[in-house]
Parts: structure tokens; C-alpha cells; sequence
């Protein structure tokens, strides 16, 4: 079986997330540097081995000081833990386009296993001729299972933050090379 690469388009592509703040609303974040590859059998997405990974360091809120508090020991610890990373164990298909894309997630050096909604948009050429396909993925996850347990609570009792983190990832991955 022939087998095909595709490196993610980080230009085409974000990776980002949102946490509830004081329980009434959402803080939504991203990571502005990763990278990702994915390897196929063809262009079978069942078969797909993905690593992806982000640098920890390139979070941003649109709050400084927040960014600067969010890499601090208090939350990702980018000293000791610079990236977070995934890597996928299989993609199961659940529909014409949609998936559950299975894999471990190390966050803070905890790995977890995950399991995240995928749909692929299709697979198309581009205008300079190279293969693209596009992909969104989508999850939730509980920041305390991966060591990020800093909160305080309210005058009233509330939490100042949320557990649970809601994962959203529009990507773009390139076909780069086939391999008989």
C-alpha cells in the first residue's frame, strides 16, 4: 500500500480554545506556533497516524499579563513543559465525513487519553496544484486531569474558573510525498 504524508498548513490552520471565567462567560485562547503531520495509507483518513504539537510559549488570549500567568507554574508550566502534544491511535469513522479521532494528549508531562470529534471538509487542488485537506476537530477535556489545577474561589463561592476546556482546531494538511 502505498503511503502518503501531509504536513499541516499552520498558515491555513489555528488551534484554539475556551475556558469559562467566573462561570459566566468564556475566555477564548490559542496557540499561534504548532506543527502537525499526518500519515495515510493513500488518502484513507481511517488509517491515519497524526502528531500534532504546539509550543506552549506562543499562547495568547489577547492579554499579556494573562498569557504571561497562563505559562507560569500556576497553569502550563512552560519552563518545565514547553509543548503540548498529540499523537493519534486510530480514526474511526462514524458518518460519510465525520470521525473520532482517538489518541493521547500530554499536557503539563500528564498524558491522557482523548477522543476528539473530526470532520474532514474534503480534499481538494489548490491553485499552485498541491493536494490539500481540510479538517475540524473538536473535544472537550478536564484541565485538572492533565495537572493544570489553579483556581480560586469567588466571594460567593463560584470558581474563578472553569474545568473543562472545550478544544476547537480548523486545520489544513498538505500532501507532500508518496512512498510505494
Amino acid at each position: 500500500m502505498i503511503k502518503t504524508k501531509w504536513v499541516m498548513d499552520a498558515a491555513h490552520s489555528e488551534m484554539q480554545f475556551k475556558i469559562k471565567h467566573l462561570m459566566i462567560t468564556n475566555i477564548t485562547g490559542q496557540f499561534t506556533k504548532f506543527e502537525g503531520t499526518v500519515e495515510t495509507e493513500g488518502e484513507d483518513f481511517t488509517t491515519a497516524k497524526a502528531h500534532i504539537s504546539a509550543d506552549i510559549s506562543s499562547i495568547s488570549t489577547n492579554n499579556a499579563q494573562r498569557d504571561g500567568h497562563l505559562q507560569s507554574g500556576d497553569f502550563f508550566d512552560t519552563t518545565n513543559h514547553p509543548k503540548l502534544t498529540f499523537e493519534s491511535e486510530k480514526m474511526e469513522r462514524v458518518g460519510e465525513e465525520n470521525y473520532k479521532l482517538h489518541g493521547i494528549l500530554t499536557i503539563r508531562g500528564v498524558s491522557k487519553k482523548v477522543v476528539l470529534d473530526t470532520e474532514l471538509g474534503g480534499i481538494v487542488k489548490d491553485p499552485r496544484g498541491n493536494i490539500k485537506a481540510g479538517f475540524t476537530i473538536t473535544g472537550k477535556i478536564n484541565r485538572k486531569d492533565f495537572g493544570v489545577s489553579f483556581g480560586t474561589l469567588t466571594e460567593t463561592g463560584g470558581m474563578t474558573l472553569g474545568e473543562e476546556v472545550k478544544l476547537n482546531i480548523s486545520t489544513e494538511f498538505t500532501k507532500q510525498i508518496e512512498v510505494g
